[in-house]
C-alpha cells in the first residue's frame, strides 16, 4: 500500500574511487514459491543485518516504479558492508525477483510479512552460521520489522528507519492536510481513512481518480490490517536493542512520530540526522520541490552520519552468544 506521498510521485554505484562490494542472489522460503534478495558478505563472524523496504511496490534497493529511483537501501547496504557488516536486502513476497511467493501481491497482511522475515532468519543464519539477526526497517518496513519483534526468536536487535511512530491513518492525514497540492482530495481521502480505520471496505468509483488510486480496492483489505497497527505500542513491549532513526527534512514520517516510538521505549538507541529526508538524503532547505526531487535522483549520497550511526549502534549491540 502507498503512503500519501506515492500520489506525487536512495547512490546505486559505491563513492567515487571505490569499488562497490560484490553481491549475490540468496533466496528463502515463501508461501508458494521462492522469496529472494541480494547478499552482501561482509566477512566471516561479521554481524548480519536484514533489510526490508518499505510500502508499495519498492524493491530491495529501495526503488519503485511510482518515480523514486534513489537507491537508499542499495546504497545503506554498500555502507554497511564497508563498516565490517553483512547484509540481505530483499524483495517482499509477490514481487520483483520475489514475485513467485505468492500470487498476487496485494494478498498480504502485516503479520504475513512477519512470516517472511521468520523465513528470512532461518535462512541467513543457516547459511552465515550467525547466532541472530538484527532487522533494519525503512518507513512501513520499520513497522514490519516491530512486530516481527514481538514474535520472533533469533533477533540481535530492530533498527527503525524513518518508521512512522503513530498508527498509519494519522499518518497520512498529516501528510495530506500540509502539503498544498493535496487540498482538492482532501475530503475524499478523510473519508476513505475514517472507513478502513473502522474495518470497513470503502466504495472509491465515484471520488477523485487519485484517492481511487491511493485507496484501490484490491489493496483494502490489506490498508484495513495495516490501519489497526500502532508502532510506539509495539515499541514499547519490544525489549531488545532497538535504534531509532529519524532525519529532520522528512516530510513522511515526522518529529511526532520519533517523539511517540522514542516516548513509548525510552531505552532505545536514537539518531538524528540533520537534514536528512525520508529516502535517506541530505536536503538543503524545507522546500517542498527540492526534497520530492532527490526521491529520483541516484547521483545523490546518504546522509552525513547515517550509515556511521547505524553501524555503531550495531557493533554496540553485538546480541545473542
Amino acid at each position: 500500500m502507498l503512503l500519501a506521498m506515492a500520489m506525487f510521485a536512495v547512490p546505486c554505484a559505491a563513492q567515487a574511487g571505490q569499488q562497490a562490494p560484490a553481491e549475490s542472489t540468496i533466496e528463502a522460503p515463501g508461501p508458494d514459491g521462492a522469496l529472494q534478495g541480494s547478499e552482501i558478505d561482509a566477512g566471516k563472524g561479521a554481524p548480519v543485518a536484514l533489510i526490508i523496504p518499505g510500502s508499495g511496490p519498492t524493491d530491495r534497493d529501495g526503488n519503485s516504479p511510482m518515480g523514486v529511483r534513489a537507491g537508499s537501501l542499495k546504497l545503506l547496504a554498500q555502507g554497511l558492508a564497508a563498516r565490517g557488516i553483512s547484509s540481505v536486502r530483499i524483495d517482499k513476497r509477490g514481487m520483483f525477483g520475489s514475485k513467485a511467493a505468492i500470487a498476487d501481491a496485494n494478498k498480504v497482511t502485516i503479520g504475513a510479512y512477519v512470516d517472511d522475515v521468520a523465513s528470512w532468519v532461518s535462512r541467513i543464519r543457516d547459511r552465515t552460521g550467525a547466532p541472530c539477526v538484527w532487522v533494519i526497517g525503512h518507513s512501513e518496513g520499520a513497522l514490519v520489522a516491530l512486530a516481527a519483534g514481538q514474535k520472533l526468536d533469533h533477533l540481535c536487535g530492530l533498527v527503525s528507519l524513518e518508521g512512522a511512530g503513530r498508527p498509519i491513518g494519522e499518518v497520512m492525514r498529516e501528510q495530506l492536510r500540509s502539503n498544498p497540492a493535496a487540498a482538492a482530495i482532501v475530503p475524499d481521502a478523510m473519508k476513505a481513512i475514517d472507513s478502513l480505520e473502522a474495518g470497513r471496505t470503502v466504495d472509491v468509483s465515484g471520488m477523485s481518480p487519485v484517492v481511487a488510486r491511493m485507496f484501490n480496492p484490491a489493496v483494502q483489505d490489506y490498508e484495513i490490517d495495516l490501519f489497526h497497527y500502532d508502532p510506539a505500542r509495539l515499541a514499547a513491549k519490544y525489549d531488545g536493542p532497538l535504534l531509532i532513526v529519524w532525519g529532520t527534512r522528512d516530510i513522511q514520517v515526522t518529529k511526532p512520530d520519533f517523539d511517540a516510538l522514542t516516548a513509548a521505549q525510552p531505552g532505545a538507541g536514537t539518531l538524528v540526522i540533520p537534514d536528512m529526508n525520508h529516502v535517506l538524503k541530505s536536503v538543503a532547505s524545507d522546500a517542498r520541490a527540492a526534497n520530492l526531487a532527490t526521491y529520483a535522483n541516484s547521483d545523490l549520497p546518504l546522509a552525513d552520519g547515517l550509515v556511521d550511526g547505524v553501524a555503531a549502534y550495531i557493533k554496540a549491540h553485538p546480541g545473542e552468544d
